[in-house]
């Protein structure tokens, strides 16, 4: 059961971020096709599933107590810059401020970066609409988070199958319930809970311990 909810757990966390950017495209009536929606689901569990494998290997080399304390460190360190949601990201878009005509592309780290910090800036067409190569952009930013969070997953032992099941089912939903949710709200609401995922990534950290 533990095992189970750990997976679960560390999914919710991770598709918080999702959520809260699909919200603030259905505020600003940005569209996301489903095919989009399909796009960035796959994308953040194909990143969770690789850094995952990435964290499993490296628990090979790494003694019990030394592998505790690194899951620790690379949870709550994530869990911290997921608190401070809004400084990290004022930050990073600080740092990445980009023109319109450069290049959408996932080897442009400095876009992924800014997009990071402000999901809104993936429609770079302004179209009103993200087109699938936007989504992959913004599920490259949205994986950020979650490629760490991956290696982290596997060295506390979480079941890798689990995890990459949990993680696309509830990043596809998180996305789908924050078009709606947004498309409600219009611009009546704010909604930023992305430091609601670091509380979750800091209490698993000390878990560890």
């Amino acid at each position: 059961m533990w095992i189970v909810t750990t997976a679960l757990v560390i999914a919710i966390s991770i598709s918080i971020d999702a959520l809260a950017a699909s919200f603030a495209y259905g505020c600003k009536k940005i569209k996301m096709p489903l095919h989009s929606l399909v796009i960035i689901a796959l994308i953040c569990t194909a990143v969770m599933g690789f850094s995952f494998a990435i964290g499993a290997v490296l628990l090979q080399y790494i003694p019990e107590r030394g592998a505790a304390w690194l899951s620790f460190a690379i949870l709550f360190s994530i869990g911290i810059v997921k608190f401070f949601d809004s400084i990290t990201k004022s930050i990073i878009r600080h740092y990445t401020k980009f023109r319109k005509e450069l290049n959408l592309s996932v080897l442009n780290f400095k876009l992924v970066l800014h997009i990071y910090a402000d999901p809104e800036a993936a429609d770079v067409d302004i179209s009103k609409s993200i087109s699938p190569k936007e989504a992959t952009v913004l599920a490259t930013s949205l994986s950020l988070d979650g490629f760490a969070v991956g290696i982290g997953a596997a060295i506390i032992g979480t079941n890798g199958w689990l995890l990459v099941l949990f993680t696309l089912v509830m990043s596809f939903f998180a996305l789908l319930f924050g078009c709606w949710l947004g498309n409600k709200a219009a611009d009546r609401l704010q909604f930023n809970i992305s430091w609601l995922g670091g509380v979750i990534l800091i209490v698993l950290a000390f878990l560890q311990l």
